[in-house]
């Protein structure tokens, strides 16, 4: 039954691979061709492309430089500046382009991008990155330093061979944010594919020209995924021999101290500070009438409800697979799984077009109608949930659910009784990120949602569009104020799995 279920939602959340591959079968290639290989198309790409090449070596050398300093060094504050290196992540990334824009109208193209898209996304390496640093043995590194390499040929080595994984996964993130993002580029007025799709759709309804960059979008998410899979490698990196892995003792700063402390202090102000005080200066410039309460109730309401039955709703479609991936590890559930992060890849635009395409197609009653929207979300937010679950369902001794069932139970009963009640934390976890999410999602969501839906993300946009920034700061500040708790909960949770 479990295997079914976890099969029909893979089925359901490959829909939009199945839609990209049928869109490019059923065109035609002369008309492919023709749509493809335009001037626009090729300005496009290289935005793209020099977008995700400048915007990964930063943010890869800036979380790794904040990672050592928060973890392995005696840096005054440092779990401080740990919370403040991954708080920016309670921003939306359209509320970190408002703020820049707001202090700097003439902040615009490439350069703006680059800038924006390190301070809004750097979080999501640093914390896998960190938490490669508290698991690393020093044992190596001592072995290192005792055949003579100097400090930096011990880091070059031996230490950043074995931050490669977290700094791969990480990457892969931040890339495949890169090429999902709409908003942030769209107000700093730098055409990528997402911008182009969504443009094509509102203004024209192109459906045809739409649906072929969302093919080249597809095909840059494939590019980013082979990239990374060739750059993981397949090294060991487990620790091998009797033992167990001790503590580092954090490096001593010295005299370079102050000069470090700045590394933090001046990313904290640009991701933090910087939106902060935006924030700040609208709210205080509105003044009392830009609390239109009825508005923002409406708007936050929306939101909360489609956070709570979203994030229930995702985490309930990735337990069955959660639940088969440790207790009943095989090579076809480990193919089915690898189908939900597949499908999650894809960005939100894509997800959006190819479910607009079957509704009016084939089920035309489920145009923009709830069900729609949750399907997006789910297809786009399942591998928050299944991460989270699989780490408490492994926890949860499988000997409870053999009592279970020696008690007559039927599979169903024991997993609902036993297993859901001892991995309700990571369940929670799991709806917490998931809801995260799509507090933040906007492209979706204004894509596929019922006609009057007008969540915090919604109104904001139609607001800051019509260039009214201080109307807009309510409903920016609500959103980091709700999404900072589950912004701690990340936190915490790759605290508590790295072991401190």
């Amino acid at each position: 039954m479990l295997s079914g279920l976890a099969a029909v939602i893979a089925l359901l959340a490959l829909l939009p691979l199945g839609f990209v591959v049928w869109v490019a079968l059923v065109t035609g290639w002369d008309t492919v061709a023709a749509m493809l290989f335009r001037p626009k198309v090729g300005e496009l790409l290289v935005n793209t492309v020099l977008l995700i090449l400048l915007t990964l070596p930063a943010c890869i050398l800036l979380s790794v430089t904040l990672a050592w300093l928060t973890e392995r060094s005696d840096m005054p504050g440092a779990r401080l500046w740990a919370w403040l290196s991954v708080a920016p992540l309670a921003i939306p990334a359209f509320v970190h382009s408002y703020a820049w824009i707001s202090l700097w109208p003439r902040f615009h193209g490439l350069p703006a991008g680059v800038a924006v898209s390190v301070v809004a996304y750097f979080p999501f390496l640093y914390l896998p990155v960190a938490a490669a640093f508290r698991r690393l043995d020093p044992a190596l590194e001592d072995q290192a330093a005792s055949l003579g390499l100097p400090p930096l040929q011990v880091f070059c080595r031996v230490v950043l061979p074995q931050l490669r994984l977290a700094i791969c996964g990480g990457a892969l993130l931040v890339g495949l944010h890169l090429l999902a993002e709409y908003g942030l580029y769209v107000m700093i007025r730098f055409d990528t594919f997402t911008t182009a799709i969504v443009d094509q759709f509102q203004s024209t309804y192109n459906g045809v020209a739409a649906n072929m960059l969302a093919v080249v979008l597809v095909l840059c998410c494939f590019a980013l995924l082979a990239f990374e899979t060739l750059a993981r490698g397949n090294r060991r990196y487990a620790r091998l021999g009797s033992g167990a892995a001790r503590r580092a003792a954090p490096v001593r700063l010295g005299r370079a101290k102050p000069v470090c402390l700045l590394i933090p202090v001046i990313t904290a102000l640009f991701a933090l500070g910087v939106p902060v005080y935006t924030l700040g200066r609208w709210l205080v410039a509105g003044g009392t009438q830009i609390w239109r309460l009825n508005d923002i109730g409406l708007a936050l309401g929306q939101t909360l409800l489609l956070c709570l039955i979203g994030g229930v709703a995702t985490t309930a479609a990735a337990l069955p697979m959660a639940w088969l991936s440790i207790r009943r590890p095989s090579r076809s559930n480990r193919l089915l799984e690898s189908f939900y992060y597949l499908a999650s890849s894809m960005p939100g635009v894509v997800i959006a077009l190819a479910l607009v395409t079957v509704a009016v197609r084939v089920v035309l009653p489920l145009y923009q109608t709830l069900a729609t929207v949750l399907l997006a979300y789910i297809i786009m937010f399942l591998p928050r949930a299944l991460v989270s679950l699989r780490a408490s369902i492994a926890q949860a001794p499988v000997e409870l659910e053999q009592a279970a069932a020696s008690l007559g139970r039927s599979p169903a009963a024991s997993l609902w009784s036993v297993t859901v009640r001892l991995a309700a934390p990571g369940a929670a976890a799991g709806m917490a990120l998931s809801a995260l999410g799509i507090m933040n999602e906007l492209t979706a969501t204004q894509m596929l949602a019922p006609n009057g839906t007008r969540t915090l993300a919604m109104a904001f946009w139609a607001l800051s569009s019509e260039i009214d920034y201080a109307g807009a700061a309510p409903y920016a500040l609500i959103m980091v104020l709700f999404s900072l708790p589950m912004t701690w909960l990340l936190y915490s949770q790759s605290k508590r799995i790295a072991g401190r």
